[in-house]
């Protein structure tokens, strides 16, 4: 057994020298049994407290934080704050992050102080264990320590954590007591609580009460946006973070939120305008949000400038092929993703569960059973992932949009994890394209086994009932509907333009120029009867005469949107449309005539897809 004071010559020595050392050099070259150190007297000059501190500092190794640990419990220098303190701090924080050790490290110190409470709860407040860090601070207040603001904002991240409202007023009514309502970070970390509990008008009025709004302030704000769905708002806190008072700039964080909002909203222009101002401000060179670019330009549709993005990457990872990979899926290039897949091997890249996420899909969307069949298969054999739950629900998806509804059910039922509702509502939805009441009928029971129904499941069986004319069905479903008390989300379709959002629900009148916009949509019609559009009625899930049904189609939310969009950009001006809902069959029928006779490309995200319509079809040949 070499001792640490063999190592350790002299105090000058060790001051001199430890910094060129590596700590395996200054402690022990071999690794001792724990007990063994414990058990063995340290002999030698005595340690000054300073040189102690270096060593802990020093220290990279979970071997050497054990050595340490025992001669501070034999020399009694535990109960030493200025010693104690960083090596807690050591073992808790950085390189180790050892919560469990750090609290018997904790434990063993009979008077700690507030920063050994805080350095705790910071630990849990990273940890898989946030709560921990409030009984922490509940013992604290229970010794008679009086919180710091600090202590405030870790006992608060902890609560953010696990997303706890009530917890957080508690931690709001201290702040207030102790007179820390003007801390910045205080009310920085109570706007995190505030959005990730859905409270986005009390997130608001902190945001308002910070005497000094930081890009850290700013960044919570547009996340809580985000969060809390209020999506379109956010274009406008670009501008008005960099016109604050301080004069606060976007920084990288900014631009990632940014570039999710644009991703959402189908925002190109104000998504193009941060693309400007990341290689303005020299991000460009940042992976993650050229990554981000690459998910919100295919998210827009745009997959020239994604691929543009994708190519001029330095150092991709499997994170910027996956993006890509998905962002030709979504956009229904099944080919040219499968291509990109097959490239990413040839290049050594070894692809990830999100990678197969994205490849599977893409063979759902073109349709492309076999490739899918081959590739699900491969993915455990050949790269060794095994398939989650978004892997199966694609493969759900790809059967049954090719009509193979018993295969798909069957693998259902066959899955290595846990079936949850999204892959019976995936398998719901392939019922309703081949219009199979029995097995629709038998989804949504296991849905309600799950208790997981939503509104939504029981529009798609509306729509299964309705399309093979069982009208009985379909009024004793809404009947049942009206009885539970459940509601619908109404579909709207949004266009942007020249980055304000503009929102229509169908038979919408609430935009300023809806006159303009419905003279608009009866033109088209005209023209597009003139050209042989005929108005598909299956469309309509309600048991009216052709005519009405007619009536009701002409006004869908997509069709306003897009009478929109031919009213307001000049000729030959691509329209961009996002829909929350699928597009329904006469609206699909609509955009293709449309996009021949008046030359116009349209794209339509839908809640599943895109749809690029060019000269009278659509990229997604129908198949949707």
């Amino acid at each position: 057994m070499i001792q640490i004071s063999h190592h350790l010559k002299s105090s000058r020595t060790f001051v001199n020298h430890h910094s060129q050392l590596s700590v395996s050099r200054i402690l022990l070259t071999e690794k001792p049994d724990c007990q063994e150190i414990a058990d063995e007297p340290i002999s030698g000059f005595k340690l000054r407290t300073q040189h102690l501190i270096s060593l802990i500092k020093s220290s990279i190794q979970r071997s050497h934080f054990l050595q340490i640990h025992a001669h501070l419990l034999r020399t009694s220098l535990l109960q030493d704050p200025t010693i104690s303190l960083p090596f807690l701090s050591r073992i808790a924080l950085s390189p180790i992050r050892d919560v469990i050790h750090s609290r018997q490290i904790f434990s063993q110190i009979l008077t700690p102080t507030t920063f050994h409470y805080d350095t705790m709860i910071k630990a849990y407040s990273g940890s898989n264990t946030p709560i921990n860090g409030f009984y922490l601070y509940q013992d604290l207040r229970r010794r008679g320590l009086r919180a710091n603001s600090l202590t405030l904002s870790f006992v608060l991240k902890c609560f953010v954590r696990v997303s706890s409202l009530m917890g957080g007023l508690q931690v709001h009514a201290r702040i207030l007591e102790d007179g820390h309502q003007s801390d910045s970070l205080l009310l920085t970390e109570l706007m995190e609580l505030f959005s990730v509990c859905k409270q986005g008008d009390e997130a608001c009025k902190m945001f308002d009460e910070i005497p000094r709004r930081d890009t850290v302030a700013w960044n919570v704000l547009i996340s809580s946006y985000i969060r809390n769905h209020r999506t379109r708002d956010v274009l406008g806190l670009f501008d008005g973070m960099v016109r604050s008072q301080f004069g606060c700039q976007p920084d990288d964080v900014t631009c990632l939120l940014l570039l999710q909002a644009c991703a959402n909203l189908g925002a190109l222009e104000f998504g193009e305008k941060v693309h400007g101002y990341i290689e303005e401000r020299g991000y460009g060179g940042a992976v993650n949000l050229c990554n981000s670019l690459i998910a919100m330009y295919s998210r827009c549709g745009c997959l020239d400038k994604a691929y543009g993005v994708f190519k001029d990457i330095h150092g991709r990872n499997v994170v910027t092929w996956s993006a890509m990979i998905s962002g030709f899926a979504m956009n229904g290039y099944g080919r040219e993703a499968i291509e990109l897949f097959e490239e990413m091997q040839r290049r050594h890249v070894f692809p990830a569960d999100q990678t197969f996420t994205g490849v599977l899909s893409a063979c759902s969307h073109s349709g492309l059973v076999d490739q899918g069949m081959i590739l699900f298969e491969r993915m455990r054999k050949d790269f060794g992932v095994s398939p989650n739950v978004h892997h199966y629900g694609c493969m759900v998806d790809l059967l049954g949009r090719a009509g193979q509804l018993e295969q798909a059910y069957q693998l259902i039922m066959s899955m290595e994890v846990k079936q949850d509702s999204k892959i019976w509502r995936t398998l719901l939805g392939a019922c309703r394209i081949h219009r199979h009441v029995t097995l629709g009928e038998c989804v949504i029971g296991h849905l309600v086994e799950l208790k997981a129904q939503e509104a939504g499941d029981y529009i798609l069986l509306l729509n299964i009932y309705s399309s093979v004319g069982d009208w009985e069905k379909v009024a004793e479903l809404r009947k049942f509907m009206k009885e539970k008390g459940i509601q619908t989300a109404p579909g709207s379709s949004s266009i942007v333009l020249e980055g304000e959002v503009h929102e229509f629900a169908v038979d919408d009148v609430s935009h300023p120029r809806k006159d303009e916009i419905y003279r608009m949509l009866d033109e088209i019609n005209h023209q597009l009867k003139i050209a042989g559009y005929v108005a598909d009625i299956t469309s309509e899930l309600h048991n009216l005469g052709p005519e009405e049904k007619q009536y009701v189609l002409s006004y869908h939310s997509e069709k306003l949107a897009i009478a929109f969009g031919v009213l307001t950009t000049p000729p030959g001006t691509t329209i961009r449309i996002a829909k929350n809902l699928r597009i329904c069959i006469d609206c699909h029928n609509f955009a293709k005539m449309l996009s021949g006779v008046y030359n116009r490309e349209v794209i339509i995200r839908d809640r599943t897809r895109f749809h690029h319509f060019r000269e009278g079809y659509c990229s997604c040949n129908d198949y949707w």
